[in-house]
Formats: C-alpha cells, structure tokens, sequence
C-alpha cells in the first residue's frame, strides 16, 4: 500500500473525530440550553413564592388596605353629612349644614332666574367630585333673614363658608368671564383658588367613580377574605 495514502486516510479519519467530537458537544449545548430555559418558570415561581412571604412585602400590602378603609369611611362619612350630591336646603336647617361641615358651598338663588339654573347644572357636577365639600342650594325668597344677615342681593349669588363663617362668595358670573357659556372646568378653577376645593389632575376627574368604586370591591373582597379565613 501507497504510504502516503495511508497517511492520508489517517488524516481524513482525524478530521472526521474531531468533527464529530465538535458536533456532539454542540448538540449536547443545545440541549443544556433547552433544559435551562425549560427550568426558569419552575425558578421564576419559586422566587414569587418567596418574595409573597417577604414581611416587608406584605407590611406594604397592609399598609395600602389600611389606607383604602380609610379613604372609604372617610368618604362614607363626609355622605352622611350631606356630602356627595347637590342638595336644597330650607331656612330652617341653614345654619345646622353650614356648621357642621369644613366647607360648604352655598348657592342662594331664584327659580324663575335662567342664570340661577345655569350655576345649578355646574354646582351638580362638582358635589360629585369634590366629596369632602358640601354643596347645598337656598331658595332666596324662602330665607328672607339670612338674605338679609348675608346682604345678598344680587343673584345668583354663591357664599363660600370655611367652618361655618362667610369667608367669600361669587356674584352673578363675575369671576366666571361674566357670560352664560362657562364650563363646570372654570367654575371648579375659580372655587380651587379660593380655598372651597381641592385640585385634581384630569384623569382623577375622569375616573373618579370608577376609583371609589373599585376601592369599596377590593375592601369588600378582603373583608370576605378575613371572615372565610376565621
């Protein structure tokens, strides 16, 4: 036989190990990868489940709970007062809503006046908003001493109390551009620099029922949780 033949088929079978070699050990790589992938989501629950018996993880979400109770009786609260909706109130009973409460927003007007109607639909929109103020409305003619003790006497006439004393009032349309095309945006602005609301951003108006609403469900869902739990 040919020496150098010999030689040659040595070589190609040397070449052929080591490619061999090399495609095993790729493969054998390939499947150490797929294995590694396929164990991450075991690892991945692993670590949720320990970071839900964290102490400090689960003081925070009892520290958020408390808070939401909070925020709901509060707001159960300023209800029972008389907060949350726009209300007309009689002569009577006046002084008892203008005391009770922090703020109040009082609007005297006259029900034949078109401008009266106007803040109406504007006051209406706000007392849903703005929980923590009271909206109530007088019919002048009905409440001829407190017209007079507050010398109103153009209308409609809007007096802004800070516990229970007249700090300031809007008469007529006069910080409103004095026309009849105001939107609620402006009237709410004008009662947010006076001190009578507190300043949201867009999207709280907007979402603002949908909030509360999804706060009292997840109370709820805890307190079933708690009582299931006993």
């Amino acid at each position: 036989m040919d020496p150098d033949a010999v030689k040659s088929t040595l070589s190609n079978l040397a070449f052929g190990n080591v490619m061999a070699a090399a495609a095993r050990n790729y493969q054998k790589e390939v499947l150490a990868n797929e294995k590694a992938q396929t164990s991450n989501p075991v690892n991945e629950e692993v670590d949720l489940d320990e970071l839900m018996d964290d102490p400090e993880l689960e003081k925070l979400h009892a520290d958020r709970i408390a808070a939401l109770k909070r925020e709901v009786e509060k707001r159960e609260a300023f209800k029972r007062q008389g907060h949350g909706e726009y209300r007309e109130v009689s002569e009577g009973d006046f002084l008892g809503e203008v005391t009770r409460s922090e703020k109040v927003i009082c609007h005297f007007y006259h029900k034949e006046f078109y401008r009266c109607k106007i803040m109406d639909k504007h006051l209406k929109t706000l007392a849903s908003r703005h929980v923590d103020t009271k909206f109530i409305k007088v019919d002048a003619e009905n409440a001829p001493f407190f017209v007079t003790k507050l010398a109103i006497k153009t209308l409609p006439c809007v007096v802004l109390f800070s516990k229970g004393i007249a700090m300031d009032r809007l008469v007529g349309f006069q910080d409103l551009g004095t026309k009849d095309d105001f939107t609620t945006n402006k009237l709410e602005n004008v009662l947010v620099k006076k001190g009578m609301l507190s300043k949201k951003k867009k999207e709280e108006d907007d979402e603002d029922a949908e909030y509360q609403e999804s706060i009292r469900r997840s109370v709820r869902s805890l307190e079933n949780l708690d009582s299931d739990s006993d």
